[in-house]
């Protein structure tokens, strides 16, 4: 029943709320844009979302126009040379996501869930979790994204190149933990992760999601390595 019936209804009641309360922020952002960079302010890609079908996603432009044909591809690092002037604070701070409202109140997008992604970082989950990953709406947030959050500087740092890394140990891990949230999908899982995503955005180094619950599958060791 809250799967099917509230999710959605508290999704849509939140995401109005927020955008009301956000508003003066995108606002700034918009004029931000505008008037640094390349002067766009919306940047749109087709992502994957549920039931594997594709959508729109919307973002605040940070990066140049032609960024997934400079060298970096689609993946970015701590300290990427194509991000223009505001970029670097919108994704560290995760307002360059906050569009993703728009998503939300349309029902492409949950406010919790797997995020969606480009074929070229979903081609890399192994094919159980590409079965059943997007069995549920693709969210502004969730479990991979909450562990994953640092994941620029974990690109940052390998010696490997950033798609092998990214496919050799990020993909793995994220999926398992994306099909741990769906076995463990309840109102009590989503209020959680909302309160825990808002932690992480005002003390990014923590580790509250493993206190709170206690039997996610365990980390494997080059991401201790590495975060």
């Amino acid at each position: 029943m809250y799967k099917h019936f509230f999710k959605r209804l508290i999704d849509i009641v939140l995401s109005l709320i927020a955008l009301i309360i956000v508003s003066p922020i995108l606002i700034l952002v918009v004029i931000g844009l505008l008037l640094t960079g390349e002067h766009y302010v919306f940047y749109f890609q087709k992502r994957i979302g549920y039931k594997n079908g594709y959508f729109n996603i919307w973002k605040f432009a940070t990066m140049l126009k032609d960024s997934p044909n400079l060298a970096g591809g689609i993946y970015t690092t701590k300290k990427d040379p194509r991000l223009m002037p505001l970029g670097g604070f919108l994704r560290r701070t995760k307002i360059n996501e906050l569009p993703q409202i728009i998503n939300i109140l349309k029902g492409d997008m949950s406010i919790i869930g797997p995020r969606p992604l480009v074929d070229k970082t979903f081609d890399p989950y192994p094919d159980h979790v590409k079965a059943t990953i997007y069995n549920i709406k693709p969210g502004l947030t969730g479990i991979g994204s909450i562990f994953f959050r640092n994941e620029e500087k974990l690109l940052s740092e390998t010696i490997l190149p950033t798609h092998i890394f990214y496919a050799k140990h990020i993909s793995p891990y994220k999926g398992e933990l994306e099909l741990w949230y769906q076995n463990h999908l309840s109102l009590y899982t989503d209020v959680m992760l909302i309160l825990i995503t808002a932690w992480a955005i005002l003390f990014p180094e923590n580790n509250l999601i493993y206190k709170v619950f206690r039997d996610l599958p365990e980390k494997p060791k080059e991401l201790i390595t590495n975060s």
